[in-house]
């Protein structure tokens, strides 16, 4: 079988006859930069999340950046973030003259909550946690510890579009940074993300900081971005929206098949999800033994995987001020982490297909 990792091609025949309208739409409109659309999406996604506001900007990581920046967090200060991300996570708080500060990981490959406050110094002003390939980190506890310290608490939601925690949409109960990269579980045909808020008046502050920091046409009384949602991304956002909660238990359904099917072989360990979360499954991520020659193998029977990620943030050159720092649990686990395809377009013969594939790895 040939089994990408992703298939656009076939998620796009699936929609198209909802997307071509709205796509055609905003060529008729004439209009491409912060019009109605963007309003719409914006609109739609505030209600779907159960907040007050929603602003639409360029991509995730500049969501990340505009969120520190709102939120007062400058050179000097320092964020208690993750070492298990994309990149994007430190880069924005580097961004903004800011420190970033790493704490190990927990079971679920987020932030350790339990090690915090370890970190905290004099300096610390914000907490990043990310809620990574799907599921929300321990919100409970990051929650607790930022209300006790009086810190900033933003949420990188980039990878969990649909996740909740304890009832609530991930990015509803501080400030919600998202990427609609299409990848995504919510994905856009190119760059596109958005903060979440309801705090009225971080959102419009936000509403600033994506349009150069102007509040009325050539006035600029704050430091801003050029960072705004495009009308098109948007309408496609708002066609896709609909159907993101479909997707997302599609993508359980598949996670069910894995488990059944991989919960005999000894040498994987399949993702766990917290009691108060349910996973959107952005990512399968099993961690495995001979996690390279796995891949390989799949690789010649035709399967795609991916690695996320391979080296951990601290570890990368671009910030050599840390990579004598030692996290043991990410540096370990970062060698064994593989992801599996887990997209909605994905039959369940290939699935079950993937899983004979590796338990004969592992028979052999």
């Amino acid at each position: 079988m040939d089994i990408p990792f992703q298939d656009f091609k076939k998620e796009y025949r699936a929609l198209k006859k909802d997307i071509d309208p709205a796509i055609q739409r905003v060529f008729e409109s004439g209009h491409y930069i912060l019009g109605r659309e963007v309003e719409r999406f914006e609109k739609n996604f505030a209600k779907y999340l159960g907040v007050g506001h929603v602003v639409g900007v360029g991509n995730g990581m500049e969501a990340l950046q505009m969120a520190l920046m709102a939120s007062g967090i400058t050179k000097g200060d320092e964020v208690i973030t993750t070492p298990l991300s994309a990149v994007a996570t430190a880069l924005a708080i580097k961004a903004v003259g800011a420190t970033p500060v790493f704490v190990d990981i927990d079971e679920y490959h987020h932030i350790d909550a339990s090690r915090i406050e370890e970190k905290l110094t004099a300096r610390t002003k914000a907490i990043l946690p990310v809620h990574l390939y799907g599921q929300s980190a321990d919100m409970k506890k990051i929650t607790y510890i930022a209300s006790k310290h009086s810190l900033a608490l933003i949420e990188d939601c980039a990878q969990a579009h649909g996740s909740m925690y304890a009832g609530k949409h991930v990015g509803s109960s501080s400030i919600g940074c998202w990427s609609f990269y299409p990848t995504k579980n919510l994905g856009a045909y190119g760059d596109g993300g958005a903060i979440s808020t309801n705090d009225s008046e971080a959102a419009q502050k936000l509403n600033m900081i994506r349009n150069y920091g102007q509040k009325n046409r050539y006035e600029h009384p704050i430091m801003g971005l050029n960072s705004r949602l495009d009308e098109l991304h948007a309408a496609i956002l708002s066609v896709k929206l609909k159907k993101l909660d479909a997707n997302n238990r599609r993508r359980g359904k598949i996670a069910e098949v894995y488990r059944k099917e991989l919960r005999v072989v000894s040498e994987i360990r399949l993702p766990r999800t917290r009691d108060v979360a349910n996973h959107a499954f952005h990512l399968f991520v099993i961690e495995a033994q001979r996690r390279d020659e796995l891949q390989v193998y799949l690789q010649k029977k035709g399967v795609s995987t991916l690695v996320h990620y391979p080296i951990a943030i601290h570890k990368q050159e671009v910030f050599s001020e840390y990579n004598k720092l030692h996290l043991p649990i990410v540096e370990k686990r970062v060698a064994t982490l593989l992801s599996l395809p887990c997209n909605p377009q994905l039959s369940e013969t290939a699935v079950r297909f993937i899983c004979r594939q590796i338990r004969s790895f592992y028979e052999r």
